[in-house]
C-alpha cells in the first residue's frame, strides 16, 4: 500500500516514514503543494495524506486538484483545530480528518479504514481521444494543440465522461451530477450539450468516433489507452 505524505515538516515526515514503514506501507513525500500534486500524478499513491498550511497551494487547494482525477482515500493530518476547516477539507473530497499532536494508533487505525476502500481505481489525470487533451487536473481542454472553450456545464458533462472512460455514463447518472437529482426531467438540454461537445471536440461531429450516444441509455466516450 503506497502512502504519500504532503506536509511541510521534515522532522514529522521522516517519523512517518519510518513508523508506516514498519507496518508494511510504502511511503513517498513532497514538501508542499504543488509538489504533493506532481508525485500523486506520477506515482498514483493508494491513500494520500495532506497537512492543511503547506506553501505553494495549501492542503485544500491539493484535495481539489486530486478530486478531478483521483478517487484515492485523502486524509488530512493538520495543527488546524477549527471546525471551518474540517467542514473546507471535507467539502473538498477529504475522506478523514486527524488533528496534530495525534496518538501513532489512531492515525493507524484510520489508515488501515481507509486502505480498506482503496481499491476503486483512480482515472489518469490527463485523458486523450483523438487529437483531444482533457487535463482533469488543471481543467483545460485543448485540441490539436489549441485551447478549448468550454461552458461551466459542458465541461462538467465531459468531466464526468472522462472520469468513467469507456464506460456507459447513463443519462440520470449526468443529470444527477450536474443538476443535482435523479428527478430532474431531461429536457433536451443533456442532447443539447452534448451536441455542442461534439462540435468543439469531434472532427465529424455528424458521425461522432469518441463522444458517442448509447441508444436509450447515455453517452459514452471512448479514450485513448492511458
Amino acid at each position: 500500500m503506497k502512502v504519500l505524505i504532503a506536509d511541510d515538516d521534515p522532522q514529522l515526515v521522516r517519523a512517518l516514514r519510518i513508523t508506516l514503514a514498519a507496518h508494511g506501507y510504502e511511503v513517498i513525500a513532497a514538501p508542499d503543494g504543488a509538489a504533493a500534486i506532481a508525485l500523486a500524478a506520477k506515482a498514483h499513491p493508494d491513500i494520500v495524506m495532506v497537512d492543511l498550511g503547506m506553501p505553494r497551494l495549501d492542503g485544500v487547494e491539493v484535495i481539489q486538484a486530486l478530486r478531478g482525477w483521483s478517487t484515492a482515500p485523502i486524509i488530512v493530518v493538520s495543527g488546524r483545530t477549527g471546525s471551518g476547516d474540517k467542514v473546507d477539507a471535507l467539502d473538498a473530497g477529504a475522506d478523514d480528518y486527524v488533528t496534530k499532536p495525534f496518538q501513532i494508533d489512531e492515525l493507524l487505525a484510520r489508515l488501515r479504514a481507509l486502505s480498506r476502500r482503496a481499491g476503486a481505481a483512480s482515472v489518469p489525470p490527463v485523458i486523450t481521444f483523438g487529437d483531444v487533451v482533457v487535463d482533469l487536473s488543471r481543467k483545460t481542454v485543448t485540441r490539436a494543440g489549441a485551447r478549448v472553450h468550454l461552458t461551466p456545464t459542458e465541461w462538467r458533462i465531459l468531466e464526468f465522461l472522462a472520469r468513467h472512460p469507456g464506460a456507459l455514463v447513463t443519462r440520470q447518472s449526468l443529470l444527477k451530477d450536474i443538476w443535482g437529482t435523479e428527478q430532474v426531467a431531461d429536457t433536451g438540454y443533456l442532447r443539447l450539450y452534448v451536441s455542442q461537445l461534439r462540435k468543439k471536440l469531434e472532427a465529424d461531429p455528424g458521425r461522432p468516433a469518441f463522444l458517442l450516444t448509447e441508444s436509450g441509455m447515455g453517452y459514452r466516450l471512448l479514450a485513448d489507452p492511458a
